[in-house]
């Protein structure tokens, strides 16, 4: 069976050693507006002999750790609505484990064209409107806000369990656009649901032993201190760092998933 090594075969070193650095920067971007995906999956995939649904289980394993510290820390600084976000995050983790269940089944190939096209649609939405997330404003109450929110979080969460890249970033902007929240408690909030996802995914995962634990736990405090850091920076700073920042990640995302799509279907075609 998969993943019943603690570690994989080909690991080295000089290798691991790199894979840590890239999970403290992908824990610090993920506090602060998610995309650590971008950097943390595909320093897994260079590690010999990992198989993609092995490196997607682990890169789980390694989040999971560092949302929830970042959470934890969103939670005692910013003291967002619990109201909103846990329903929110339930809802996701089912969608997250439903995703994790077909990841196999359908080629990312498939996903990130789609995937491209709505990232930059949403940054030149976000560009566009420098007023957007500065301040909370509701757009819905009672039963609508709690039904669009379940919604966000189903959608976003499946996306999560069957590819990943940008979930933060997806669940930053529906929050802002979609809810009305600020970019700080729309972060916070979505360091919760972003959670559930990793938990959702791992539920799948971990019964098939597609994780290696020893190096998912290493991945995990790595995580642990850059989700740290970068939630203490974010709440220090406020909305108008994270909005910047998501920006950055935005356009990183675009270019990485861009070149995904032009080698893998574009230039194929060409030849």
């Amino acid at each position: 069976m998969l993943g019943l090594d603690l570690l994989p075969a080909g690991l080295s070193t000089t290798t691991l050693v790199l894979v840590l650095l890239a999970g403290l920067a992908a824990g610090f971007i993920d506090a602060v507006v998610g995309g650590g995906g971008l950097v943390q999956l595909p320093a897994l995939l260079l590690v010999p002999g990992i198989s993609p649904v092995q490196a997607l289980a682990t890169n789980k394993l390694g989040s999971v750790v560092g949302t929830s510290t970042s959470a934890v820390t969103y939670y005692r600084r910013v003291h967002p609505d619990l109201r909103t976000a846990l329903p929110m995050a339930a809802v996701a983790l089912v969608g997250s484990f439903c995703g994790a269940s077909v990841a196999a089944l359908l080629p990312a190939s498939v996903f990130k064209p789609v995937i491209v096209v709505a990232l930059v649609g949403i940054g030149a939405f976000t560009l566009l409107r420098p007023s957007l997330g500065e301040v909370t404003a509701l757009r819905h109450s009672g039963r609508r806000h709690h039904g669009v929110a379940a919604a966000i979080g189903a959608a976003i969460g499946f996306y999560d369990g069957i590819l990943g890249p940008g979930t933060g970033s997806f669940l930053v902007f529906a929050m802002v656009s979609l809810l009305g929240y600020a970019f700080l408690e729309a972060s916070a909030k979505a360091k919760i649901v972003n959670c559930a996802t990793n938990i959702g995914a791992l539920l799948f995962f971990v019964p098939h032993g597609a994780v290696f634990w020893g190096l998912g736990l290493l991945l995990g405090a790595a995580n642990m201190v850059g989700g740290y850091l970068g939630a203490r920076t974010a709440t220090a700073r406020g909305s108008r760092f994270i909005r910047v920042t998501f920006l950055v990640v935005v356009t990183a995302l675009v270019a990485r998933l861009g070149w995904d799509v032009w080698t893998e279907n574009v230039r194929p075609a060409l030849r």
